[in-house]
């Protein structure tokens, strides 16, 4: 399973918080595959030279078809400005047609308690899973 460690573009100011995002996705077929990890790494060295990131990392998880994410910004404003920045705009739009699911999830911790390990960043993307399947299945047995 291929990982790029966390590594720290921007060392946090302390005695602040971070805002903290972990991603799963997961493409359609194994064909996706390269072509997700190859934008996977453009976007990867965009985020190590992004103002405002503090933290990051990537699990590749080839053959399960899975890509995960963590990262870490000074505030929401610094990661939003990332997402809409290019390569990173351009890499989300052209990668949509290839997505089969894909689960977001943010929180904020004190930048003390940076880097966020993976069994950390797993379960609360597990937790936001359900809590995003739960209304479709209430809605399918109403």
């Amino acid at each position: 399973m291929p990982t790029l460690p966390w590594t720290t573009p921007n060392a946090p100011r302390p005695q602040t918080r971070a805002v903290v995002m972990a991603s799963r996705f997961e493409v359609r077929s194994l064909a996706d595959v390269p072509r997700f990890f190859w934008k996977s790494l453009a976007a990867w060295r965009q985020v190590r030279t992004a103002p405002g990131a503090v933290g990051a990392s990537l699990i590749a998880q080839p053959l399960k078809r899975t890509f995960w994410t963590l990262s870490a910004w000074e505030s929401r404003e610094a990661l939003y400005a990332y997402a809409k920045a290019e390569p990173h705009y351009s890499i989300m739009t052209s990668l949509r047609s290839t997505m089969d699911n894909s689960t977001f999830t943010f929180w904020d911790v004190p930048v003390e308690e940076l880097p966020i390990t993976w069994p950390e960043a797993r379960r609360r993307l597990a937790e936001q899973r359900q809590a995003d399947a739960a209304p479709a299945e209430g809605a399918a047995g109403a």
